[in-house]
């Protein structure tokens, strides 16, 4: 058997020695093992077959080894220990404190209120007899003008300004 089949094969063994390292705990042994036996083909290749075919399995090494890393990387999560080990990305409301102003600001949305400053586009608004930073969808709101929540984005109240015979004003 040519000799560069050997090289080849310690080449591919390197890979898969990697990809075991992804998902059998060994604190890193068997990483290094992957490493000697890529250094073993990469030697066997330049004392086989000279410079030339050396040199390629060098390059072949500096970009499968990090892919097929890289590879395991992304497939680690979706094993059954990738599962056990990593947790599950939190909803939003779940990493908010339960006392999260977010909470009670996105009940006033649909509630009207009144603006207390001339909002260009941000101000206060008083609405339900509180008082609030708020900012306007677009146009210009003056002082002592009737406005309606149409939403909430960071903490701040979007308004905009109330048309006759929408809700009462608190």
């Amino acid at each position: 058997m040519d000799p560069i089949i050997w090289a080849v094969l310690l080449l591919v063994l390197s890979l898969l020695l990697v990809a075991v390292e992804m998902f059998v705990p060994s604190q890193g042994i068997i990483g290094v093992l992957a490493v000697v036996v890529a250094i073993a083909a990469n030697g066997l290749a330049f004392y086989t077959k000279g410079m030339t075919v050396g040199s390629l399995f060098i390059l072949a090494t500096l970009v499968l080894l990090p892919f097929s890393f890289g590879l395991m990387i992304k497939l680690w999560p979706k094993t059954s220990m990738g599962r056990r080990v990593l947790l599950d990305i939190p909803s939003g409301d779940e990493v908010l404190p339960t006392d999260d102003p977010r909470h009670h600001l996105a009940q006033l949305v649909g509630s009207s209120g009144r603006a207390k400053t001339m909002m260009l586009p941000g101000g206060t608004v008083e609405v339900e007899g509180h008082t609030y930073e708020a900012v306007s969808e677009g146009m210009p709101i003056e002082a002592g003008d009737a406005v309606l929540v149409t939403q909430v984005r960071h903490n701040r109240l979007i308004v905009r300004r109330a048309m006759e015979g929408e809700a009462s004003i608190k």
